[in-house]
Parts: C-alpha cells; structure tokens; sequence
C-alpha cells in the first residue's frame, strides 16, 4: 500500500467511532423510517464491509454503501405485498 494511502487510512481508523456516528446522523435523518439503531448497525456493517473487500475506506465510501443498503431496503416489499392475495 502506497505511505500516503496507508496514513490516510490510519488517520481515519484512529477517529472511526466518531465518523461512523457523524455519517449514521445524517443519514438518520434522510431515513426517517429506520430506528437510528438501525441506521448505525447498517453504516457499521458498510464499514466492515469495505474492509473486507479490500477497499480504501473512507467516509464518502461508507456513506454510499450505507445509503444504498438503506434505500434498498426502503424499497423492498415483503413478498406478500407484490402479488394480489390468492382467491379463496
């Protein structure tokens, strides 16, 4: 890893906490259908998951995976609800 990318990412590491909460509040309020429980799970699930994949991970990044984990999940319906119900 470049020295450059590597202190970048240590740098944001070392403040992880607080720009997780910073992200998981503005993105609370965009979702106002979600607990802010689950807004934070789902920023810190796109943070291990950016790790996991090996990409540099930083606060754009996170936001992006997190807002689309949440609009995806805003849109869904459960699968009772896309069909009319049987004719009985």
């Amino acid at each position: 890893m470049l020295p450059a990318v590597a202190g970048r990412q240590a740098a944001v590491a070392g403040h992880q906490p607080e720009v997780r909460q910073t992200i998981a509040q503005r993105l609370t309020v965009e979702f106002m259908g979600f607990s802010p429980e689950t807004v934070a799970r789902c920023v810190s699930d796109a943070w291990a998951c950016a790790r996991h994949l090996g990409l540099e991970v930083t606060p754009p990044l996170v936001e992006r995976f997190a807002r689309e984990r949440l609009t995806a999940m805003a849109k869904s319906e459960p699968p009772s609800g896309r069909f009319p119900p049987p004719k009985r």
